[in-house]
C-alpha cells in the first residue's frame, strides 16, 4: 500500500457530483427518495488494488444496509488537498458518516475536526489518523502483529543459522511502515539496531524501488539472506534483483498485505510467506456502523482490528499459518 503539484480530486466508482446532486443538502444522513442512510468512503487513491477492493466492500455492504454511498479518492497518494475537498463536499451534501484512508494523518485532522462537529461520524479505516482520537474510530489490521508474525516465521524459517537481513521499508513516519517495521524485529526476536540488519532502504511499497533498494542491499553486502519488506510490490521488487544475481534459491523474502499478486507469489516460491489483511472487512464493517449510527444514535468508538493471517505453504513450527488455497479465496487485487 501503501502510502507537489495541485492536488486534483479524483473521484470513485460512484461520481461525487452525481451523488451529492441526488442526496441533496442538509445533516440528518437521510435521502428524500427511500429513506437511505448517506455513507461517504474517502480512500487514498481510487488505482491501488488495495483500495479498490475496499471500496468494493463498502459497496456490498451499503446495499445491504440500504445505505448511499458517496465515494472519492485523492489523485495520489499523499494528495491531502483532495481528500480535504471531498470531505467537506459530503459533509455539505448531509452524510451521516464518512470513512477515511488518510493520505496525510496529522494534516487531515482539522477537516475531520469539523465534520465531527457537524455530528458527522467518522471512522479511519487501515491509517490513523495523528493522533488517532482525532476520528470516532480506527477499523485497520494491528500492523505491528502483521509485522510480528512474519518476523516469528522468519526465524524459524531460518532455522537458527547466521542471517544477514536487508529491510525494505516505507517512508521515513510514516506509521504503516514503522509499525510492521517494528512488529518484524520484534517477532524475529532482535533490537532495532541488530548488527544482523546490514541493509535497510526506503521502497514507498513500490515494486521498481524495492528491486532498486535491493540491488542497493546486495551491493552493500551480497551475502544477504533475508529479506523483510513492507508490502509484496517491495518484496516482488527485490525478488527480481535477487534472481539476477542466481540467489533466488538462498534467499529468504517475507512480506505484508496479502493481495493476490503477493499470494501467487508465496505460491511460486518467490515468497516465503506473507501476512494477510483485509481491507473488504474495513469497509464492510464501517458501512454497516454508520448505519447503525443513523439507526440508534450509537457512535462506534476505539480500535477494531480487523485481522491478520500468516499466509505460506511451507509452514514453520510455532508460527500459525493457513496454506495459499485459503489466501488466494480471501486475498484482494
Amino acid at each position: 500500500m501503501s502510502r507537489r503539484a495541485h492536488p486534483v480530486l479524483a473521484i470513485g466508482a460512484v461520481g461525487l457530483a452525481l451523488s451529492l446532486a441526488a442526496c441533496g443538502s442538509g445533516s440528518d444522513g437521510g435521502s428524500p427518495s427511500g429513506g437511505k442512510v448517506k455513507v461517504g468512503l474517502i480512500t487514498k487513491t481510487d488505482t491501488n488494488p488495495y483500495f479498490v477492493k475496499m471500496r468494493q466492500g463498502a459497496e456490498q455492504a451499503a446495499k445491504s444496509s440500504n445505505a448511499e454511498l458517496t465515494t472519492a479518492a485523492g489523485k495520489f497518494d499523499g494528495d491531502n488537498a483532495g481528500q480535504v475537498t471531498a470531505l467537506e463536499n459530503m459533509v455539505a451534501a448531509g452524510v451521516k458518516g464518512v470513512l477515511i484512508t488518510p493520505n496525510d494523518s496529522k494534516a487531515i485532522v482539522p477537516a475531520i475536526a469539523k465534520a465531527r462537529a457537524k455530528g458527522v461520524l467518522v471512522i479511519a479505516l487501515d491509517t490513523p489518523p495523528e493522533p488517532q482520537t482525532a476520528v470516532d474510530a480506527l477499523f485497520a489490521t494491528d500492523n505491528v502483529k502483521a509485522g510480528e508474525l512474519i518476523g516469528a516465521y522468519a526465524k524459524a524459517a531460518m532455522g537458527g543459522k547466521p542471517v544477514k537481513i536487508a529491510t525494505l521499508d516505507l517512508a521515513p513516519g510514516v506509521s504503516v511502515g514503522v509499525q510492521r517495521h517494528d512488529g518484524f524485529v520484534k517477532g524475529f526476536g532482535i533490537g532495532a539496531s541488530d548488527p544482523s540488519i546490514v541493509c535497510s532502504q526506503d521502497t514507498g511499497g513500490d515494486q521498481a524501488k524495492g528491486q532498486t533498494a535491493m540491488e542497493t542491499c546486495l551491493q552493500k553486502a551480497p551475502d544477504i539472506n533475508l529479506v523483510y519488506a513492507i508490502n509484496e510490490p517491495a518484496a516482488l521488487g527485490a525478488y527480481t534483483a535477487i534472481k539476477a544475481k542466481g540467489r533466488e534459491n538462498d534467499v529468504t523474502i517475507v512480506a505484508i498485505d496479502g493481495g493476490c499478486t503477493g499470494v501467487q507469489a508465496v505460491k511460486d516460491g518467490k515468497i516465503a510467506a506473507t501476512s494477510q489483511q483485509y481491507p473488504l472487512k474495513m469497509a464492510a464493517d464501517g458501512v454497516k456502523a454508520i448505519a447503525d449510527y443513523a439507526k440508534t444514535g450509537k457512535k462506534a468508538s476505539g480500535y477494531t482490528d480487523t485481522g491478520v493471517q500468516l499466509i505460506t505453504d511451507k509452514p514453520q513450527t510455532g508460527a500459525e499459518s493457513k496454506d495459499t488455497g485459503f489466501g488466494l479465496q480471501n486475498c484482494w487485487g
